[in-house]
């Protein structure tokens, strides 16, 4: 009998010891949440603070209606985190646990911290460019951060913050465990009332992980809650705008689903988006067909024209709007040049980075990284520089910066170009120049293309140049001689630190390529030789456009082209983007065919061509966004319109397209849909 009780009594003290252990546990992971989860909500609001833009006016109600949507991400990832743990609170030492809670807090911190500063840098919460920092030289990105960001005081906030977080945990959970255990250990608390109370507790902790207790689970659809796509920006925390980021990048790695981006984007399948364009397609292969130019060949008479093509870093347009030779020079040797040019002022990028650009430029694709997987080690069909070899072209890329940089000495051959001269290179050619963080200044790139256009060519030209210099830290070479400006004469916003050194670097780059442009069309190659520039992405040292009256300059870069008896059209005005580049310029050359229609040659008139929908005004990022003359929008979300630039006398007529949308959806969801069904193995 005895050993049968002392078995009973084994068994209901070890339930009893459990059963405290659950309590505790299911206590703790709470107390971490919300004094986590309101850490993270206090850093959201110094982060609005932080990045309030100059001129920007939002009611009350906004700004709290986007503190309350944060709250909640906040909470939810907290939740997620602490049912992580739970089961370590349990059978971890009780020494353990506030390890355990600092680390959650010291992490969501630290990410919160990264969110702030990428949101500086890039305008936008984090998202897939993020993982560059180990694609990229990750040295070089390192040295960037140490010299122009707020490092020491970054880390103060995140020991501050986290000491915060952890310290509340302890005095909240110390005070609240005491009247726990005591009412447990005496059973003042009835056994079944304990655990019916940590089921109800982890099933709320289940539910807050969900976000909501209707509808969908809170996600990326529920973070517009304003018309200030600044303040919808500062809803995600960093841990939600890292998994959004991650999610987007397994998504354009994964080339299984063909569907994949035209369900997102609202279409069951790309017959149904053809049908929106007007494009007759008996099945999908001619849909794949019809979306590759099949015009002839028609060359003018004699040797095939070079192209020179320059993505320039980081070159904004905004400085054009500024521009003047005697008080505020920002263009140099290009601004007597411009008259020559065919400049399309109203033009977008189609990434906000240099890498996804450089893709979707090449490769007429919204999924990038494309070709740092499998698809990059196989020829692209459509690669525009192989379809310039293979129609006779020498195809040259050059580059200030190191070419290992996201494995472009490798994806570039890969892709059509016979030669890949990068900073080595050039280090080699001219060995007084010096290798700095990005590699060597942009002169040696623009000298290097000048003394190579001197020697006699048996074989065409297209030339890729990629600029370097004009990025962060914004280091000059010491013989630069700095431009004075009256500063006042600068129409935009002044909250960045490097906002003059930029000015600077962006001068240094433009001059450049002003004096090339210069060489060239006063030179024996102005007959033979197209030119074009654009810019890879706006620069963040020109603010946040997060005004209603600048909103349509947020992703603005200048393309022009240069060329012997051309005619501009009437569309240098119109919204328009990089999508639209070279269905522009491989015509100029007598290339009608092999080449994907991302877009519309900016030299026709839209109003004369077959197909009205392809041929629509539209600016279309491949990450999301619209622009027409009206306003900016994010695809499929019509309370995401804002019209700008602000015109009082439209203001009435000033309001989201239905018909707009669904144009720039049904292109976007083809072209994803066309890489897809093609690369997928």
């Amino acid at each position: 009998m005895k050993g049968k009780s002392d078995v009973k009594f084994s068994l209901r003290t070890f339930g009893h010891h459990l059963l405290g252990a659950l309590a505790s546990a299911t206590l703790q992971a709470w107390v971490m949440v919300l004094c986590v989860a309101f850490t993270l909500t206090l850093l959201r609001m110094g982060q609005i603070a932080w990045h309030w833009p100059e001129g920007l006016e939002a009611p009350l109600s906004d700004v709290w209606a986007v503190i309350y949507q944060g709250a909640r991400f906040d909470l939810k990832v907290c939740a997620a985190a602490a049912i992580l743990i739970w089961p370590l609170l349990i059978v971890v030492p009780a020494r353990w646990h506030g390890w355990l809670a600092g680390t959650v807090a010291f992490l969501f911190v630290t990410a919160s911290l990264v969110n702030l500063h990428y949101f500086g840098f890039y305008k936008t919460p984090i998202d897939p460019v993020v993982f560059g920092f180990f694609e990229d030289d990750t040295k070089a990105i390192l040295q960037t951060i140490w010299s122009d960001f707020p490092v020491f005081l970054t880390l103060a906030v995140l020991v501050g913050a986290s000491w915060g977080a952890i310290a509340a945990r302890k005095i909240a959970y110390g005070r609240l465990s005491l009247g726990l255990n005591r009412g447990v250990s005496e059973r003042r608390i009835p056994v079944w009332l304990t655990l019916l109370g940590v089921l109800l507790a982890f099933l709320l902790l289940v539910l807050t992980t969900k976000g909501t207790l209707r509808a969908m689970a809170l996600g990326r659809q529920n973070v517009s809650v304003t018309t200030s796509q600044f303040l919808n920006d500062m809803v995600p925390n960093g841990v939600i705008a890292l998994k959004f980021a991650w999610d987007a990048r397994r998504d354009s790695q994964n080339l299984n689903d063909p569907l994949l981006g035209l369900k997102r984007l609202g279409y069951g399948s790309p017959m149904e988006a053809a049908q929106v364009l007007g494009i007759e397609a008996r099945d999908e292969q001619a849909l794949r067909a019809s979306l590759v130019a099949q015009g002839g060949a028609t060359p003018a008479p004699g040797p095939r024209k070079n192209l020179l093509f320059f993505l320039m870093e980081s070159w904004s347009a905004e400085p054009f709007l500024y521009q003047d030779a005697k008080d505020f020079d920002v263009l140099g040797r290009l601004a007597p040049s411009l008259p020559g040019a065919c400049h399309f002022s109203n033009f977008d990028s189609a990434q906000p980075g240099t890498h996804p650009s450089l893709e979707a430029i090449l490769f007429s694709t919204p999924i990038t990284p494309l070709t740092l997987g499998p698809q990059g080690k196989a020829p692209i069909p459509w690669s525009v520089p192989l379809l310039l070899r293979q129609a006779g072209y020498r195809t040259l890329f050059v580059t200030s910066a190191r070419a290992g940089w996201r494995e472009l000495d490798r994806v570039l051959k890969t892709q059509g170009f016979d030669e890949v001269i990068d900073a080595s290179h050039l280090k080699a050619a001219y060995p007084e120049a010096d290798l700095g963080i990005w590699g060597v200044w942009d002169s040696y790139v623009f000298r290097y293309l000048s003394q190579r256009l001197k020697k006699p060519q048996d074989q065409p030209l297209f030339v890729f140049v990629l600029t370097a210099t004009n990025h962060p830290p914004y280091d000059l070479p010491p013989e630069y001689q700095r431009v004075k400006r009256n500063e006042a004469r600068w129409g935009g916003e002044r909250s960045a630190d490097t906002l003059w050194l930029n000015i600077d670097s962006y001068h240094y780059a433009t001059d450049l390529l002003g004096g090339l442009v210069q060489e060239v069309r006063n030179g024996p190659l102005r007959h033979n030789t197209v030119i074009a520039a654009t810019g890879d992405h706006n620069v963040r040292s020109f603010g946040l456009y997060a005004t209603p009256e600048r909103r349509h300059l947020l992703s603005q870069v200048p393309f022009m082209v240069w060329d012997e008896k051309l005619a501009c059209g009437p569309q240098r005005q119109l919204p328009a983007s990089h999508r639209d580049m070279f269905p522009t310029l491989l015509p100029l050359l007598g290339l009608n065919r092999g080449y994907v229609q991302t877009g519309r040659n900016l030299l026709l008139d839209p109003a004369q061509q077959a197909k009205p929908a392809l041929n629509a005004p539209l600016s279309v990022n491949y990450y999301g966004t619209a622009r027409n003359a009206r306003g900016s929008w994010t695809l499929g979300n019509p309370a995401s319109f804002v019209c700008s630039p602000v015109d009082p006398k439209n203001a009435a007529t000033c309001q989201f397209d239905a018909q707009q949308d669904a144009l720039a959806r049904a292109q976007l969801g083809l072209l994803d849909w066309n890489v897809r069904v093609t690369l997928r193995r």
